[in-house]
């Protein structure tokens, strides 16, 4: 579960119990609750002596949608066009822009996402590709019009989770990772996110149906191959709606490795 914390928030607006239609546009219907995730507070312990804890709030639109996320004085708006996500501006504490990112489609699924910054040096784009079930496959992540030494992520499925995702880092020293997951059997806060925003932020617990409770995590030797230095179990509380409210990653040796908690708001 613990990724670039940005990665993790952008589109974070889950419902509990609702529909969808093909471009997964939140319909309410009035005899249930809409569960959006307003605030996530996340507690890393990378330095016991002194963990990191980051604060994000969301807002929505009536429809839903999520219009803004603010983290660490950041502020990210997001634009849509017919349930699509079609821009995300992405602003420094002052409030000046840092960069905007612009999705691209081919049908109902997005293929390319690119960044852009006032110096053009600085422009990276993600590539898309996906399993015969519509499933996200792959992504690749190009920081040079020439994409040397792309970075990379795979992902193999079970049902609607992802069982093993696979990165590759990327640049002058690639460094690969491997992680494999167990999961409940109850909705995780991303369920429902927009489908297109939960592509782009990557990773398991983002594009997964449930919470995962076990992660063994491993790296590549030199020799090619796989050396696990991790195993983490997570624990879970939930409200009544069957959301978590609090997850808890230890270690093997019983130190916390990190702590989410989660608040809604009904719509």
């Amino acid at each position: 579960m613990k990724k670039y914390l940005f990665l993790v928030v952008i589109g974070s607006a889950s419902i509990f119990n609702s529909c969808s239609n093909n471009d997964n546009d939140i319909v309410i219907d009035p005899e249930k609750k809409l569960f959006l995730l307003s605030k996530m507070t996340t507690v890393y312990y990378n330095n016991p002596a002194s963990p990191q804890t980051n604060v994000a709030t969301l807002e929505y639109n009536s429809q839903g949608q999520l219009v803004k996320t603010l983290s660490e004085g950041r502020t990210f708006t997001f634009e849509y066009s017919n349930g699509k996500p079609v821009k995300i501006n992405y602003y420094n504490p002052d409030q000046t822009l840092d960069y905007y990112s612009v999705f691209n489609y081919t049908g109902d699924q997005v293929t390319n996402v690119k960044a852009i910054y006032t110096n053009p040096d600085y422009n990276r784009s993600s590539t898309y590709t996906y399993n015969s079930n519509g499933q996200l496959a792959s992504s690749t992540l190009c920081q040079s019009d020439n994409c040397s030494n792309p970075g990379t992520s795979s992902y193999i499925y079970n049902g609607d989770n992802i069982s093993t995702e696979t990165s590759v880092s990327g640049g002058i020293f690639n460094h690969s990772t491997k992680r494999e997951f167990s999961y409940d059997n109850k909705l995780n806060p991303f369920t429902y996110t927009n489908k297109y925003l939960r592509i782009m932020m990557g990773g398991a617990y983002n594009l997964s149906k449930s919470n995962y409770t076990t992660e063994k995590i491993s790296y590549k030797d030199n020799d090619g191959n796989w050396i696990q230095n991790q195993n983490i179990t997570y624990s879970i509380q939930y409200n009544n709606a069957q959301l978590p409210v609090e997850v808890i990653g230890k270690e093997a040796n019983g130190n916390t490795y990190v702590k989410y908690n989660y608040e809604y708001i009904t719509l």
